[in-house]
């Protein structure tokens, strides 16, 4: 090879190094505004370690209470019982109180008659229950019925933990919360809604919006962004996003349209968005 075709040969390496390394940069910045904006809260147990999850703080949408969710087949592992005869409800609940102390919330008692549902939440923000937790959960229920005299029925443990696990990975894009923050504002009026939540901060206030738990996303958003941007020109203010990015009204109806496919994907599992399922799942 002549030293000019040598020289050639490292002219193109050196240009494709060089469009590698833009596009490189370009998608980094591209992702980088992204993120800005969105934060998913959204963890794998099985990789991450453990963290404090930020939760709204003013007007947001309280979780259900526990007497008032039933159990559901599509986030719920449900075993049931069919006693011989019509169950004491004292005698149910002194049963089940072991039961209710070991895994809390995550359980469901459902009695009616002969017939009892005792179910655990296989999915929740927490990622999916370890094949030990379901085991234990399923022989103490057994040892529960064996005391009413019941038989039972319930679901094959390794299918029921495949389908939550396909389940937890189909809704870790949506577990989403948007934070804009009102910052060089000098005082922040007290802010009371119950589509979005708001906390105070040094030189302004944080407004979020915990997208899956929240009945009809984008509209709630652009509650939010109004608010924030009132706001922010009574005060001489701007709003930013997590980077200290200033955020212009193209930015943030950008961010508001992509709410609604996240809204379309979790309809598309069979999850409304703002539901007493969702508020369950994303809990």
């Amino acid at each position: 090879m002549t030293d000019l075709q040598i020289g050639l040969a490292v002219i193109g390496v050196l240009a494709v190094a060089g469009v590698l390394a833009y596009n490189w940069l370009q998608e980094r910045r591209a992702k980088r505004t992204a993120e800005g904006a969105f934060a998913s809260r959204h963890s794998d147990v099985l990789l991450d370690e453990p963290h404090e999850r930020r939760e709204p703080t003013l007007g947001a949408r309280p979780a259900p209470r526990q007497a008032e969710a039933m159990p559901d087949a599509r986030i719920d592992y449900i075993m049931e019982l069919a006693a011989p005869a019509e169950v004491a409800a004292p005698l149910l609940r002194e049963l089940w109180k072991p039961i209710e102390l070991r895994f809390a919330h995550r359980v469901l008692l459902d009695a009616a008659g002969r017939t009892v549902r005792a179910a655990l939440q296989l999915v929740s923000r927490a990622g999916v229950v370890s094949d030990a937790e379901l085991l234990e959960f399923r022989s103490a229920v057994e040892t529960l019925a064996a005391r009413l005299g019941a038989t039972v029925s319930a679901p094959e443990m390794r299918e029921a933990l495949e389908a939550a696990r396909e389940l937890d990975r189909a809704c870790a894009d949506a577990d989403i919360q948007v934070a804009l923050h009102v910052v060089g504002v000098a005082a922040v009026p007290q802010i009371d809604s119950s589509l979005f939540s708001a906390a105070p901060r040094p030189d302004g206030v944080t407004l979020t919006l915990d997208v899956a738990r929240t009945a009809e996303p984008r509209r709630a958003y652009e509650a939010m962004a109004r608010a924030g941007m009132q706001l922010a020109a009574a005060g001489g203010g701007r709003i930013v996003d997590d980077n200290g990015t200033v955020l212009d009204e193209r930015a943030l109806a950008a961010i508001g349209a992509q709410l609604e496919a996240v809204r379309v994907m979790l309809s598309g599992h069979g999850i409304e968005a703002g539901s007493p399922l969702a508020l369950r799942l994303f809990s």
